[in-house]
């Protein structure tokens, strides 16, 4: 690979990657901005062993553990398993390369962004919080921020009066991340009106303000990492993400990456996570000494490339003590400063046969049925890659980093476009994606010729179409609610109508 090889000492005696935890030395004066941060001689030493770090282990052919692996295993520890989840917030920690620009361009603001976003949905009790609060510490710039206590003013910004009689502005959170994260917590709680303060800082790394006499825009070219629980408190399988979360379809499709987190019963995940549990309550036990490194089979081994979901659990248990907090935010800091990857033709190869798979699937699946994925999409692969390419230090992004990255997309948009059944539904996914059912059930509607619905209309036509019973009335008032039929009465029967 382009890792040298500097640094092969850093195994010790052929196991696990030294982790250096030692004294710092004398540190020098940190500034909270990661661009006027100073590194002393031992934390530049650290973090070029950290860029080395190449385990050709148990001689076999493939590279095992890659930096970018070291750094996943070493966020939030103490949350077992979700690797790929960790893995995306180790992406938008990174950031990808900002376009170079001059001129009336760099004074208006008018690039395309540099800055991923991420969105974690899930059940409660499956770490969320948890791994929100590791990427904020993590960060050396960073603002943490609950969406039930949040507004659009504590947001973006707001106007205070000065003694004088003028007027101030007071930068609120995503302003205060700037060249930062911002990490947005129970964003399902924050109402809808707030919600919309974070439209503009998303899409434009910026946040316009004109009240009171004063026009300004200021920059919030920050990475939004968002948590966020289900309306009916359990992810409802049989709905999309948008119906779940009831958010507003411009915000959704802003965040590159999706990840749905299910509590579902798992004997071999649940040993996994009890043992740990009781591993950490028992002072003297830790979860790692019940957990071997597990040579992977020829199958894995023969590949040229290990996909993330063996290699990162495999990488979880070979390196036994994570990384030292500090060494993980220092290496992130001078990787986010100084490291400018470059595309190269392999990797966009990669990205674009991806992309064109999505928006024109094969001969044998008809146009309909492609995810709903525009060309965001495609510049979130894009960013992201560079991303992956930081987290070795490399100055060009190779095929290997395109094709984790494509295998993270792919388990979003698989984990999005999930049925109750198991099966791919892809009209789930896009900003507002409605469920095939929905669609549907709609469609049965207006071809039956009536204008005027009673209830019982609409369970002979749910009959027909052999929808799950259950919900049926929480069905018909979510498609009320989105303003696709109406509910009218005459005299005491309730009447349905559609739009």
């Amino acid at each position: 690979g382009s890792n040298g090889a500097q640094g092969r000492g850093n195994k010790r005696n052929g196991n696990e990657f030294d982790t250096g935890d030692g004294q710092d030395g004398n540190k020098r004066q940190k500034s909270s901005s990661s661009s006027n941060m100073q590194y002393t001689d031992q934390q530049l030493q650290q973090i070029a062993n950290l860029a080395h770090a190449d385990h050709r282990m148990y001689s076999m052919p493939t590279r095992m553990a890659f930096p970018f692996d070291l750094l996943v295993r070493s966020l939030c520890p103490n949350i077992i398993g979700n690797d790929l989840v960790k893995a995306g917030i180790i992406l938008c920690l990174l950031g990808g390369t900002p376009p170079e620009v001059s001129g009336i361009e760099a004074r208006s603001g008018m690039t395309i962004r540099s800055n991923s976003h991420m969105l974690i949905v899930g059940d409660p009790g499956m770490g969320k919080s948890q791994m929100l609060l590791a990427a904020n510490q993590v960060a050396s710039r960073s603002v943490y921020v609950g969406g039930n206590t949040a507004s659009s003013r504590g947001l973006t910004v707001s106007l205070t009066k000065e003694p004088g009689g003028d007027m101030g502005i007071e930068a609120g959170a995503l302003v205060l991340a700037d060249r930062g994260v911002c990490c947005l917590d129970e964003l399902d709680k924050m109402p809808k009106t707030h919600q919309d303060g974070l439209l503009e800082a998303m899409e434009q790394q910026q946040v316009s303000i004109a009240k009171a006499g004063v026009v300004a825009s200021l920059p919030s070219r920050c990475s939004v990492i968002a948590a966020a629980n289900p309306k009916s408190g359990h992810y409802n399988m049989s709905k999309s993400v948008a119906e779940n979360l009831s958010m507003n379809g411009p915000l959704l499709s802003r965040f590159d990456l999706v990840f749905i987190l299910r509590d579902e019963a798992d004997s071999d995940r649940d040993r996994m996570i009890s043992g740990s549990i009781m591993g950490r309550v028992r002072k003297g036990e830790s979860q790692r000494d019940n957990h071997q490194a597990k040579p992977l089979d020829g199958r894995m081994a023969s590949a040229n490339l290990v996909p993330m979901q063996h290699r990162l659990p495999w990488v979880n248990n070979f390196q036994k003590q994570p990384l030292p907090q500090q060494q993980v935010k220092d290496y992130i800091a001078y990787a986010r400063e100084y490291c400018r990857p470059k595309m190269t033709d392999a990797a966009a190869e990669v990205l674009s046969d991806y992309f064109m798979t999505l928006r024109h699937p094969g001969s044998n699946e008809s146009k309909k049925d492609n995810v709903p994925i525009t060309t965001r999409q495609l510049e979130a692969l894009i960013r992201l890659s560079q991303a992956r390419a930081k987290a070795c230090l490399r100055p060009y992004v190779l095929k290997e980093d395109a094709e984790d990255v494509v295998e993270l997309m792919i388990e979003s948009v698989k984990q999005v476009h999930m049925d109750e059944s198991g099966r791919v539904d892809k009209a789930r996914g896009g900003a507002g994606g409605k469920s095939k059912q929905r669609k549907a059930f709609l469609q049965a509607m207006r071809d039956s010729g009536q204008h005027e619905f009673l209830y019982s209309d609409l369970q002979r036509i749910a009959d027909r179409l052999s929808l799950p019973v259950g919900g049926f009335k929480d069905f018909v008032e979510d498609i009320r609610e989105a303003g696709e039929i109406q509910r009218t009465y005459n005299g005491s029967t309730t009447v349905y109508k559609l739009y």
